[in-house]
């Protein structure tokens, strides 16, 4: 892999704009969820939630994640009512209390309502709009950020699915297609990131694979962000063990491009967001 400096890019959020490209933004993950394959129940109670964000933000956390739907291989859907009792409790306590803006991890256009209205400045797709097309309008409406992730099918059906024939293609077309979506909807170009979503529907080896020719996204013209995170392709011997697979491929992902990783230990992964960004700037 030859490394190559990464294309600038101005995010544009709901109340400030993002610089991308100069250093890799960390995406702290907040799960309010009682079945999140790495930290289910862990920050459902809402006063833990709160803590843990401020915590995220302290360790170096550009963006709070917060997710109140599952997405693990095999977890069913959630109501949108049960998904809002999770999440506006933690929205509201958390409201002009960070300084870093609030992501909310929704396919549902009315959980994403609610979230920009108390306060979130980003939508973070996990479906890439396959789920609920109006979510695009919704991002419009309120001038936020917009994250597609690349998702195959629903979390129940990835273990039914063959592999990907071409996995880094098929990523590639479908992610254009779902920018075309949102554009069309009045999604601002500028506002947009893209995610190749490992896991999400592929085989373990093509999530490497993504990694290894995650340079091809670039013809898409916009931010990356790769979310490697504890994912079951990473999975070692112990959770200490599995970290550190999780570091590799954070620093894989942002020596090929990634503009931001989403990550569960900022603390630890910032870290190796360092070492990388260094390695970086030495590129020509």
């Amino acid at each position: 892999m030859t490394i190559r400096p990464r294309k600038r890019f101005v995010w544009k959020l709901k109340n400030r704009e993002l610089q991308l490209g100069d250093h890799t933004l960390i995406v702290g993950i907040l799960n309010v969820t009682p079945d999140s394959f790495s930290d289910g129940g862990e920050y459902l109670d809402p006063d833990r939630a709160f803590a843990r964000a401020l915590e995220l933000e302290e360790q170096g956390a550009a963006i709070i994640d917060i997710g109140a739907e599952s997405t693990r291989p095999g977890s069913g859907r959630v109501t949108e009512a049960e998904e809002k009792r999770r999440l506006i409790p933690v929205l509201k306590r958390l409201r002009d209390k960070l300084a870093v803006p609030i992501s909310v991890d929704t396919y549902k256009s009315g959980v994403a309502a609610n979230a920009l209205e108390l306060g979130a400045e980003i939508v973070n797709d996990p479906s890439g709009l396959t789920l609920d097309p109006q979510l695009a309008r919704v991002a419009t409406n309120f001038d936020a950020g917009l994250i597609l992730n690349h998702m195959r099918g629903t979390p129940d059906a990835w273990a039914k699915l063959p592999p990907m024939k071409d996995v880094m293609g098929g990523v590639r077309g479908d992610l254009e297609a779902a920018a075309h979506r949102a554009v069309r909807a009045g999604v601002d170009r500028g506002r947009i990131v893209v995610d190749p979503g490992l896991g999400f529907g592929k085989r373990g080896e093509q999530n490497s694979e993504i990694l290894a020719r995650l340079q091809e996204l670039g013809a898409l013209d916009l931010p990356i962000l790769v979310g490697p995170s504890r994912k079951l392709f990473l999975k070692q011997g112990s959770a200490r063990e599995t970290e550190f697979a999780t570091a590799a491929a954070v620093t894989a992902a942002i020596l090929a491009g990634a503009h931001l990783v989403r990550v569960h230990d900022v603390l630890a992964m910032r870290a190796a967001v360092n070492v990388a960004d260094a390695i970086l700037r030495n590129a020509v």
